[in-house]
């Protein structure tokens, strides 16, 4: 018999495994956490994959800034979960990049709408990009100023 891990466990888990890939600088472990088709939302873009492969290139572009800054240690919280559906969830995380020493570097706030397989595996459907350019920014400001 095949145990089915509840959903709002699963939410958990995916971030656990996200925040892990994003340390390993692991593109292609953060694109298999999505359901293509899937939405990267921010203020200043809208973009659609509908291919891991896409995704992961993507992703690819985003580890080698994290590398190029220093940030080793990634941390989520999860600041909050809604069902809106029995396979449709809301979650809003929080999330806090360190350096090598653990210092922070900059912390920044998204929401994601993630959605159920057909294998009943949480996917990531949409990702809502709330503040992390700002913050990279104005991280980037303080740290021109401090030299």
């Amino acid at each position: 018999m095949i145990e089915i891990v509840p959903v709002m466990k699963q939410v958990n888990e995916l971030f656990d495994v996200y925040a892990d890939a994003l340390e390993r600088f692991d593109a292609k472990a953060m694109a298999f956490l999505y359901q293509p088709p899937c939405i990267l939302l921010s203020d200043d873009a809208t973009t659609v994959f509908n291919e891991y492969s896409k995704l992961e290139g993507f992703f690819n572009q985003g580890v080698s800034f994290y590398r190029q800054f220093g940030i080793a240690n990634v941390k989520q919280e999860i600041w909050s979960k809604h069902n809106w559906t029995g396979k449709i969830v809301k979650v809003k995380v929080r999330w806090r990049y360190a350096d090598i020493n653990n210092l922070p570097i900059y912390t920044c706030d998204y929401e994601y709408v993630l959605k159920t397989d057909k294998n009943n595996h949480l996917k990531i459907v949409m990702s809502v990009s709330l503040n992390e350019r700002e913050k990279m920014e104005e991280w980037q400001k303080t740290k021109k100023s401090t030299k």
